[in-house]
């Protein structure tokens, strides 16, 4: 049985937009995700086509300078 929620669409400036609430059904989604969007008469269809970025956060929690060539940022 499919997941549905049933939204709103609203103007975000020059744009049309559909909030996806991080609970609803379809809240799969996450944040910096690339999607794919695809319209075809009244339906639109919102498909994942990937893993979301990381926040700078992320990647230096991932950095190794080990593994990096010890590379660091030099200091004045």
């Amino acid at each position: 049985m499919p997941k549905t929620a049933i939204l709103t669409i609203q103007q975000w400036g020059n744009s049309l937009a559909v909030r996806i609430p991080r609970r609803s059904p379809v809240g799969a989604l996450k944040v910096g995700q690339p999607v794919e969007v695809s319209a075809q008469h009244s339906s639109v269809l919102v498909r994942a086509i990937g893993v979301s970025k990381l926040s700078l956060a992320q990647k230096l929690a991932a950095f190794d300078p080990d593994r990096h060539g010890g590379e660091v940022m030099g200091t004045r």
